[in-house]
């Protein structure tokens, strides 16, 4: 990860597209200090509208749920907007108004072709690098949750755990729960 500093304030991947107008209907994020502009799948808009409201219900007011929102990470070269993100409570935005990634309990990004070798690799590093506790990653081309815990500084999650679509998908939050019914998320049929 590479980071600029400047008055104390740690720059942002993001900050290339401040003023920058972006189309709607696509996620953007950075990777390698690459721009990358990607639409959302039929697969993940599902999962997202499953996911996303039973996740906020449980939370009820402690914490909050993100979709495609920018996180600020330590790098100038990476640039997120989770699929989902929960972030702790009391968590605070910075001085551009965004959450950084130490306020982030879980992460959740549903995998597509175009974004696998980044879900897979790129985005499980970077989390795991920057403590995220939770990270998992929605396969509807397998028709699994892989749940990542424990990260480590190496760039590694000591835990994994896979549960297929049908089971629910549990969340050890700090002091708290969150279970996630994965039934109505779409299954491949092959």
């Amino acid at each position: 990860m590479t980071t600029k500093e400047v008055d104390g304030d740690v720059h942002s991947a993001w900050d290339v597209l401040d003023g920058v107008n972006l189309p709607d209907g696509y996620r953007v994020e950075i990777t390698d200090g690459k721009i990358i502009m990607t639409p959302q799948s039929e697969d993940q808009s599902d999962v997202l509208i499953e996911a996303g409201p039973q996740i906020k219900k449980q939370l009820a007011g402690h914490g909050k749920v993100l979709s495609d929102v920018m996180i600020d990470f330590p790098s100038s070269l990476w640039g997120y907007a989770p699929d989902l993100a929960v972030v702790a409570p009391g968590a605070e935005r910075n001085i551009r108004g965004r959450f950084e990634w130490h306020s982030l309990e879980a992460v959740l990004e549903v995998v597509s072709k175009s974004t696998r070798d980044i879900d897979f690799e790129k985005k499980y590093r970077m989390y795991a690098a920057c403590a995220i506790p939770i990270y998992v990653i929605i396969d509807p081309s397998d028709n699994t949750c892989t749940i990542h815990s424990r990260p480590t500084r190496r760039g590694t999650y000591d835990e994994q755990e896979t549960i297929p679509f049908g089971e629910d998908l549990v969340l050890p939050l700090e002091g708290r729960e969150i279970v996630v019914k994965t039934d109505g998320f779409p299954r491949s049929e092959g």
